[in-house]
């Protein structure tokens, strides 16, 4: 599967590269002293839910606590990024979240709760996931230059569904207007679990989607998948042809999906968070979970997720400005 080189091949060499973490101070010894928190500022069944609940019972096992999933979903995952950004830097409180929250709201909200950079603290970075391009049958496209064509046809006549302004579904279909030169109307979800139902129900017509929600509602046949968002083909879904190569060079959307703490949590509870979800990410059962789900998994140290979120930020932002796409 190629990625791009500026950042997932960082991710790879840090994977390599690992330093082990010192171990807890005195004062962190009864760390966790209660259950953990694990915040999804995403609605259950969503992409960011699925995943966390696969990690949070391994987790709970190596820690000696439950680790507790919290759905906080609301203003595209900001409400309970936030949330956990003003929580109790203890090691009780964590978030697990995607790349919208922490790369692209601080660019596209005016008034956002919190900084994901002074408030947060990477741990990890858990998996990685193309995201597809999925239309209702009842359009009659069966490609994308199909799709490009009934828009320009229809303009302003169609829409489009995302899990908020700033997520990877909303700025991929946002890139995409601005290349192809379309004109379609945005309603926000929840989730995608609420993306492909509306979809289904007719309400929306397309909507990138990662392919954890859409392809089981494609293989059913309610929905169609026109094409994926990596530079290239990806191993996940080999026969389906990539928007980069359907008429639009260079195009790529990842989503991403990460574990952070609030700010100021002592670095040996996040280093011992990390060397466990690291050992639980690369664990075969489940590697072969995600990927069954068309995730790929990652596992990097908190560094390298922090280079991430920096790297990943410019390059959005560039996205944005090209597409004219304005804060709300």
């Amino acid at each position: 599967m190629k990625q791009r080189r500026h950042w997932l091949g960082a991710l790879a060499a840090c994977g390599g590269a690992l330093v082990l973490p010192r171990p807890l101070l005195a004062a962190d010894k009864d760390w966790p002293a209660r259950p953990i928190r694990m915040v999804v500022p995403f609605p259950p069944g969503s992409s960011p839910d699925l995943i966390a609940r696969l990690v949070s019972e391994p987790l709970a096992q190596a820690l000696g606590q439950p680790v507790v999933i919290e759905n906080r979903p609301g203003a595209g995952g900001n409400i309970g990024t936030g949330q956990v950004a003003r929580a109790a830097p203890d090691g009780h409180t964590l978030l697990f979240t995607i790349n919208g929250p922490l790369v692209t709201a601080p660019t596209l909200s005016r008034h956002l709760p919190y900084d994901p950079v002074r408030q947060l603290a990477p741990v990890t970075l858990v998996a990685t996931s193309p995201n597809v391009l999925v239309v209702d049958p009842r359009t009659g496209v069966r490609g994308l230059r199909e799709f490009v064509a009934l828009a320009r046809a229809r303009p302003g006549a169609l829409n489009y569904g995302s899990v908020g302004n700033g997520s990877a579904a909303h700025l991929a279909m946002e890139q995409l207007k601005a290349r192809a030169g379309i004109s379609l109307e945005h309603i926000p979800y929840p989730g995608f679990p609420q993306i492909a139902a509306a979809m289904i129900a007719g309400q929306i017509q397309a909507a990138f989607m990662v392919p954890a929600i859409a392809m089981p509602q494609v293989n059913a046949g309610r929905l169609r998948v026109l094409a994926v968002t990596t530079s290239g083909r990806t191993s996940l879904l080999p026969s389906v042809p990539t928007v980069a190569e359907s008429g639009y060079p260079g195009f790529e959307a990842i989503s991403w999906q990460a574990v952070l703490a609030p700010a100021g949590t002592p670095a040996p509870i996040v280093d011992r968070l990390y060397r466990e979800l690291v050992k639980i990410i690369g664990s075969d059962a489940v590697r072969a979970q995600m990927r069954a789900q068309y995730f790929m998994p990652a596992g990097t140290a908190p560094a390298s997720l922090r280079q991430t979120m920096a790297s990943e930020k410019a390059r959005w932002d560039q996205v944005i400005r090209a597409a004219g796409v304005q804060p709300e």
